[in-house]
Formats: C-alpha cells, sequence, structure tokens
C-alpha cells in the first residue's frame, strides 16, 4: 500500500495530465484555424504524450492495488490572438507541471516511498525535456515567425513530427 498523501497527488495528476492532453488540442485547433498544419501536429502529437502519461499514473496506482480516481477535466482556458500565445502558454504550463512532478516526488521521499520516487525519477526526466522542447519552439518563433517563408519552413518541420510511445515500462 502507497501512502494515502502519495495517492491522492498521483490521482490529482491523473486529471492534470489529461488537462495537459486538452489543452494541447486546444492549441492544435488554434493552429489549424490558422492553415499551420505543422504547429497543429505538433500539439496534437504533444496531447497523445499527456494522455499517455496519464494512462501510466493510472496504470502504476493499479498495478499498486490503489483506488483510481478520476476528476473532471477543466476547459482550457488559454486567450490565443497571436501565434505565439500557445507556445508561451505551454512552457507556463509545463512549468506548473513539473512543480506538480515535484511535490509528488517530494511527498514520496517524506515517507520513504522509494517505488513512487523511482516511477518519479522518468517524469522528472521528461519534465526537463518538455521544458526544453518548449523554449526551443519559443525561441525559433522569435527567430523566424516574422518572415512569412521562415514560418512556412518552421511549420514544415513540427509537420514531421510523428507520435512516440513513452519509454517509461511498468512492472
Amino acid at each position: 500500500m502507497l501512502n494515502e498523501k502519495v495517492v491522492a497527488l498521483l490521482n490529482d495528476q491523473i486529471n492534470k495530465e489529461f488537462y495537459s492532453a486538452y489543452l494541447y488540442l486546444d492549441f492544435s485547433n488554434f493552429y489549424e484555424d490558422k492553415g499551420l498544419d505543422g504547429f497543429a501536429n505538433w500539439y496534437r502529437i504533444q496531447a497523445q504524450e499527456e494522455r499517455d502519461h496519464a494512462l501510466l499514473f493510472y496504470d502504476y496506482l493499479h498495478n499498486n492495488s490503489e483506488k483510481v480516481t478520476l476528476g473532471a477535466i477543466a476547459a482550457p482556458d488559454v486567450e490565443m490572438n497571436e501565434l505565439a500565445d500557445p507556445l508561451h502558454a505551454g512552457l507556463k504550463h509545463e512549468q506548473y507541471v513539473t512543480d506538480l512532478i515535484h511535490t509528488i516526488y517530494a511527498a514520496a521521499k517524506e515517507v520513504n516511498d522509494f517505488r513512487t520516487m523511482q516511477f518519479r525519477d522518468w517524469f522528472v526526466k521528461e519534465q526537463g525535456e518538455e521544458e526544453k522542447n518548449a523554449n526551443d519552439l519559443i525561441t525559433k518563433m522569435e527567430l523566424f515567425g516574422s518572415d512569412p517563408r521562415s514560418l512556412y519552413l518552421l511549420d514544415q518541420e513540427l509537420a514531421a513530427r510523428v507520435y512516440t510511445a513513452p519509454s517509461l515500462v511498468l512492472d
């Protein structure tokens, strides 16, 4: 049995990960409406990743004989007018998720829940990658976004992204 506080945080994280997927689908929708299919693709794949993260938490709780409690998923509330708005909101959101991951890790550490800490290690690393990717998108948009030809090439680059399932294996 896992610690009650840790279980509550893990259950909450399932909801947060599904919200992340929902948020990124909203970003994808924004870019679809703008005719930027590559940006839309990038965020649609990002949404798939977040959904899979939620399912990893789901499986982890079940594998540890803990009850999964699913909550309502809030509607995204990010105002998007400029092409870079979703990019900045995405970075801010990833920083928020990093804080959530660290909170769960700290709670597990406090009660010597080494199994959950080990499970969280993958997510700590993953969040580093997520923040770097979000920063890189902002940098590229700042460098190339004002030039239509360069924006087209950036959109093509993002269109080439393909989905790769998470590499974390649960025992």
